[in-house]
């Protein structure tokens, strides 16, 4: 019961810390999309420290809290609805629902926590480019100058200009982190 709650208390902490982190922008892109403070990084330890069973629970909450913070911005976009609930499923629920599998290696030591990482933020990357190939290619030209006929590409283009950055500065931050004693005890702490 102890480890129970504790473990809920962690999940908590870590999704506020998140949330914390992700409103302390790097820089920000005009359709969505930022370059953060390492705000995937808190999730992604409770993962790597709890499994995938439980960070995937963990994100999933943190996916909705996100979805509804971005919730009025998404709006003013004037979507359609099909592209609308494209969005929230694949830019929100999922992708940050993927931060959840940065614990698939691990019982592999650093190496399995940076793999499984870098994982999880890459799937994160697929589900936002699932979303832009979907939202784009419906919305034909939306920046002046910039033809998004090809939605492959643009999406590409989009959503790995914040992501690309956001993916290196957290598995940097995890690998600091990480290194330090006092975090590989606590990650691999045997009253889980």
């Amino acid at each position: 019961m102890k480890t129970n709650t504790r473990m809920l208390v962690e999940g908590a902490v870590m999704i506020a810390l998140g949330t914390v982190l992700s409103f302390l922008k790097v820089f920000e892109l005009p359709w969505g999309g930022s370059v953060t403070l390492l705000s995937m990084l808190p999730v992604s330890l409770f993962s790597i420290k709890y499994g995938i069973g439980k960070g995937l629970g963990v994100s999933f909450v943190y996916a909705l809290l996100q979805m509804f913070i971005s919730l009025g911005q998404v709006l003013s976009w004037g979507l359609t609805p099909g592209t609308l609930i494209a969005c929230l499923l694949l830019d929100y629920l999922l992708a940050y629902t993927m931060i959840g599998f940065a614990g698939i290696f691990r019982t592999k030591g650093l190496p399995g926590w940076i793999a499984g990482t870098v994982i999880a933020l890459l799937l994160r990357l697929l589900m936002h480019f699932l979303s832009g190939v979907a939202i784009w290619h419906s919305a034909g030209k939306l920046w002046e100058g910039f033809d998004t006929s090809n939605t492959y590409l643009y999406s590409l283009l989009y959503n790995g200009c914040y992501m690309v950055p956001e993916i290196v500065f957290t598995v940097i931050g995890a690998v600091i982190l990480l290194k330090l004693p006092q975090t590989r005890k606590l990650l691999t702490a045997e009253d889980q």
